[in-house]
């Protein structure tokens, strides 16, 4: 017994060494280049390759990990999420407003010229008391061009002495009514010993036309170079990525489809060689044996050419979108012998990670045995923010060169329960030992009487 105990422990060895390497139950990985050494946390999108190289069906089997071959805490995010999604900047116009006395910041009248779009032409500034004027009165910043409001405004000002100014951030949408939306925020630029402090930013969160920001107390205000408004962009305008699948014919007016990858298909087109016009519905399952789910439809798709253009009708979208592998498309009217193209769109979701250990990291992708558990992400950059300033995000971090093979195809075979097979070896081996006693008992002489 104790022979086939230490027998089964020398087998299972190998495998048990080969688990305890984390990379080894992961098909190939993709090294990260990082946008900027030393960062809390990284964004990086996935891309085709890493679909491809998935094969659960909640994206489960990808993971981020160190050069130590530790996994980082890390979770997966849709492309609409606002930490999947890079803050854009966009240059504003902005006027400065003229010189005030001391204690007129409230008397302040603004006049303006505006174009029909909206946008300021000119800012004339009145004095309400019409004292002399000797400091400044801040600076007025067009935002009209701006559909989906301000997350925050970069203030970029020329080098000059240290600065340390408050000021106050008023909100309007005709240049008359006011309503203060930041009370009091600091401005910041100072240097010693070749270093730099700097606070630029103000964090806004409004949707509004135009913005004042007008000095709070008597601390001079620097001279302004330009303005930047942050956005961030609408999930539409976010790039979809597209799939085209060649179909083979079924029963009448049904079309099959198989899927190489995991993408997050979200929209649905058809495309055609000729003109035609069919009512489809879309359906879709993960595996022959499941049944059929309706994705998508009835909708009217259609595609007509003529010697001026192409016309065709909208992408269709799907209330939910789906991983599935297998792809039916359903003909309700005018069947066609021929299977059309079947595009299915999506946009890449993006891993967030916190950096832990040493670099370079690396994205791995496709098992059958790991699973992410998603790290409470979202919680720590919250904290982060709390202790870097509101301005903060994660870096971004992209794919860098081919994949490196790891454990290959061999993570995609179901591993040997080990233990199954130790308990059947060991009943095995029970019923051996008990049918050789057996034996043994029956080959024995009897003892003769005496």
């Amino acid at each position: 017994m104790r022979t086939f105990v230490a027998v089964i422990s020398l087998a299972a060895a190998p495998s048990l060494a080969l688990a305890a390497d984390a990379h080894q139950d992961y098909r190939q990985q993709w090294p990260l280049q990082l946008s900027q050494a030393n960062a809390p946390a990284y964004r990086v999108a996935l891309d085709e390759a890493i679909y491809r190289s998935a094969v659960s069906p909640q994206l489960a089997d990808v993971q981020v990990f160190n050069a130590q071959g530790q996994a980082l805490p890390t979770t997966l995010l849709s492309a609409d999420q606002p930490l999947a999604r890079p803050a854009q900047w966009q240059d504003v116009g902005w006027f400065p407003l003229p010189t005030l006395a001391a204690g007129d910041a409230d008397d302040l009248q603004v006049l303006t010229e505006r174009n029909t779009d909206g946008s300021v032409r000119r800012v004339e500034a009145r004095l309400g008391r019409g004292a002399a004027a000797s400091r400044s009165a801040g600076w007025l910043v067009d935002a009209s061009a701006l559909k989906q409001g301000v997350q925050a405004l970069r203030l970029d000002w020329q080098v000059q002495a240290p600065l340390q100014a408050r000021v106050r951030v008023d909100a309007s949408d005709d240049l008359r009514q006011w309503q203060a939306v930041v009370e009091d925020v600091p401005l910041v630029d100072l240097q010693h010993e070749g270093r730099r402090l700097q606070q630029r930013r103000i964090e806004l969160g409004y949707t509004a036309r135009y913005f004042r920001i007008v000095p709070i107390g008597t601390d001079a205000l620097p001279v302004l170079s330009a303005v930047q408004a942050e956005r961030v962009p609408e999930a539409q305008s976010i790039p979809w990525r597209w799939q085209s699948l060649a179909g083979t014919a079924g029963a009448p007016g049904e079309f099959e489809y198989v899927l190489d990858g995991r993408f997050p298909m979200a929209q649905a087109d058809i495309a055609t060689a000729d003109n035609s016009v069919v009512q489809w519905t879309l359906l879709s399952r993960d595996d022959p044996n499941q049944p059929w789910q309706v994705r998508a439809g009835p909708w009217v798709a259609y595609q007509l050419q003529d010697a001026a253009q192409a016309r065709r009708s909208q992408t269709q979208a799907l209330p939910v979108p789906s991983r599935d592998r297998y792809w039916k498309l359903v003909a309700g009217q005018a069947r066609p012998g021929v299977a059309p193209t079947l595009k299915l769109g999506y946009q890449p979701e993006v891993l967030v990670f916190i950096s832990q250990g040493e670099a370079p990291y690396a994205v791995a992708a496709g098992s059958v045995r790991a699973a992410r558990s998603d790290a409470p992400v979202g919680t720590v950059i919250a904290q982060l923010r709390q202790q870097l300033g509101a301005q903060w995000q994660p870096a971004t971090a992209t794919l860098h060169g081919p994949a490196q093979v790891l454990a290959g195809d061999d993570a995609l075979a179901q591993p040997r329960d080990w233990k199954r097979w130790l308990l059947w070896g060991l009943l095995v081996l029970g019923v051996l030992v008990v049918g050789g006693f057996a034996l043994s008992v029956l080959r024995q002489k009897p003892h003769a009487p005496a």
